[in-house]
């Protein structure tokens, strides 16, 4: 119910005090970015990346594990609209079913990631590339970001939803940047 009354009220601008909160999480959030980038830059490729049995390489593998990633993300946004009262979806499986499919897709992601930086690299050499290199890290961020804030108590209301809504936005920019744009190029295939 406290989600719901909070989730009404209109936003509160930005305290002093959750200012101040949100510096730790936000400069380790920039950090991991940071460092998964110039890892990626600095780190020759070795072009090897693990392949899984009935895809025809590492880079189908990649697509679909970012696709399968894409959809507990979508499940987790209506969870989480859920929770806020915002969708009229009640029940006591709505939040373990938030967090969940909030934990399988980041675990759908790790494999994704080790094969970008360590295969491939942070890679700049077009537009769409560089959107993706700069997509993944920064998505790894704000990830990193929102799971500390996680823990922060007294926080404004809007600071959760705007987090949780970045690494919505950043996922779907990474798929968009690499699945989709696998998928409109070379189709559907495994």
């Amino acid at each position: 119910m406290a989600a719901t009354a909070q989730a009404s009220a209109p936003p509160s601008p930005a305290s002093a005090g959750t200012v101040t909160k949100l510096i730790v999480p936000l400069a380790i959030g920039a950090g991991v970015a940071v460092v998964l980038g110039v890892y990626g830059k600095v780190h020759t490729p070795t072009g090897i990346a693990v392949s899984v049995a009935g895809f025809s390489g590492p880079l189908t593998v990649k697509v679909w594990l970012a696709t399968l990633a894409i959809v507990f993300a979508v499940f987790q946004l209506v969870t989480a609209l859920a929770m806020w009262g915002r969708l009229p979806i009640r029940g006591s499986w709505v939040s373990p079913a938030h967090r969940w499919s909030g934990r399988i897709a980041f675990v759908l992601t790790i494999p994704v990631v080790v094969h970008c930086l360590y295969a491939l690299g942070f890679a700049d050499y077009s537009t769409r590339v560089l959107a993706h290199s700069l997509l993944g890290c920064l998505f790894f961020g704000v990830f990193t970001t929102k799971m500390l804030v996680l823990t922060k108590q007294g926080l404004a209301g809007w600071v959760l939803p705007l987090f949780g809504g970045l690494v919505f936005a950043t996922l779907v920019g990474v798929w968009a940047t690499s699945a989709l744009w696998f998928f409109s190029t070379s189709g559907f295939q495994f």
